[in-house]
């Protein structure tokens, strides 16, 4: 336990900091997980409008350090990788 004022000071900001990110990584990852099941469904409208609104998120979360700018532009090209493919009529 802290002792000092200071101490106990960080303690209260990083316990609010702790839940902040928390929520905001909780958020990002069920936004993913929409954009993921609307592609998997093969639902090119609804999986084009997932990928917007978790672009948004993710460059949210980066500008934010949630998650790291690299891993965010990497989450952000598979995904659209992915919506791409399921416009694309399938070629034999």
């Amino acid at each position: 336990m802290p002792n000092s004022a200071g101490a106990k000071k960080r303690l209260r900001q990083s316990i609010d900091r702790n839940a902040r990110n928390r929520a905001g990584r909780s958020a990002l990852r069920t936004q993913i997980k929409k954009t993921r099941a609307a592609i998997a469904a093969g639902d090119v409208e609804l999986s084009s409008k997932e990928l917007i609104a978790t672009q948004k998120k993710l460059d949210q979360a980066a500008a934010k350090n949630l998650i790291h700018a690299n891993a965010a532009a990497r989450t952000k090209s598979r995904l659209s990788k992915a919506v791409k493919a399921l416009k694309q009529p399938a070629s034999a």
